[in-house]
């Protein structure tokens, strides 16, 4: 009918008193119209009543089964191998504090969704929300004990929640700060002396440096020209990384280590040693903090810190092992997802 007088059509039925054209058969179509509109209205109740009645007995009511479970008989029941992943899932994030850092361990160990696919921070986040593992049925803000078995114990459902439940702010801070700092050790000032990494917080947010041994000791001459008090952490390693990066896409780099590291393996190639090194730089990201720092402090040899600027000094003798464990793609060696 709206399409009818969208177009400026009026309708009328021969076998029936139904005509469009007077005000009378307008009422009609009116009338039936209210009638159809409340009868799908009353359905939709009724089925959401029946919803909620069956929910409140802890039935499940279909849609996408959960990962960890099979359906039979229209009920839940447990698929045991993955239910170890879900109990995974949890024990991580318990553990870590980091949807990110949870995501890398179950990379790094092949757990992966229902589908294959590996689990996301999207998945790993939509798991531990999911009252369904703790054996519940939720509906409408209402939590009711579920006819299915629980895969999650509640010790570990409340340890997990106590973290959820901390601001993500707090623990990102918090997990920023037990970061191991990339160039711990290997950073100084223009005299010689060791930049020690620390960091401080100022409204909620943590800040990271590389102080001077002179500022920490409270020595007043650590002002005097020349000498650099203090570096942002951030700055002075997004540099350094940078310069890594930029080295092991250098063709001059590739052969050299190509040709330092045939002495251990004979049948590397050229084409093994570049693919290799180009495999890092993509996963770069990917890796787990101690293990960027493992990296940065095979092929950084020092890095001096003064007013003018950072001269950063690299080693390549370090891309040799490096190339080692690349070579064979093993991702769990590097601590990166596989």
């Amino acid at each position: 009918m709206d399409v009818f007088e969208a177009h400026g059509v009026t309708f009328v039925s021969v076998t029936q008193a139904f005509n469009t054209t007077t005000s009378m058969g307008r009422l009609t179509l009116n009338v039936l119209l209210s009638f159809a509109q409340f009868e799908r209205e009353v359905i939709g109740e009724r089925i959401r009543d029946k919803v909620a009645a069956s929910k409140a007995r802890g039935m499940w009511m279909g849609g996408k089964v959960p990962l960890g479970y099979d359906v039979r008989d229209r009920k839940l029941a447990v698929n045991e191998a993955e239910a170890r992943r879900v109990r995974r899932v949890f024990e991580l994030f318990a553990e870590t504090g980091s949807g990110t850092e949870t995501v890398r361990r179950l990379r790094a160990e092949i757990v992966a969704a229902k589908s294959g696919r590996p689990l996301d921070k999207g998945d790993v986040y939509k798991l531990l929300h999911n009252r369904t593992y703790a054996g519940d049925v939720a509906h409408k803000g209402q939590v009711y004990p579920g006819e299915h078995e629980a895969i999650v114990p509640r010790e570990l459902w409340d340890r997990a929640h106590a973290v959820l439940r901390e601001s993500p702010r707090a623990r990102a801070n918090r997990n920023r700060s037990q970061t191991p700092a990339l160039l711990r050790g290997l950073v100084s000032g223009a005299d010689g002396r060791a930049l020690s990494p620390t960091h401080c917080r100022k409204n909620g947010r943590l800040y990271r440096y590389y102080v001077s041994q002179r500022v920490l000791k409270g020595d007043a001459a650590a002002s005097d020209d020349g000498i650099v008090r203090r570096v942002s952490a951030a700055e002075i390693e997004a540099a350094v990384v940078g310069q890594v990066r930029a080295l092991l896409r250098q063709p001059e780099v590739v052969v050299g280590t190509w040709l330092a590291a045939r002495a251990e393996a004979p049948d590397l190639t050229e084409a093994e040693t570049r693919e290799a090194l180009e495999r890092l730089d993509p996963l770069w990201d990917e890796l787990f903090p101690a293990e960027q720092a493992r990296i940065v402090r095979l092929l950084v040899e020092r890095v001096e810190v003064g007013p003018a600027g950072a001269d950063i000094r690299l080693r390549v003798e370090g891309l040799t092992s490096l190339v080692q464990d690349l070579r064979a793609g093993d991702a769990d060696a590097l601590g990166t997802p596989a």
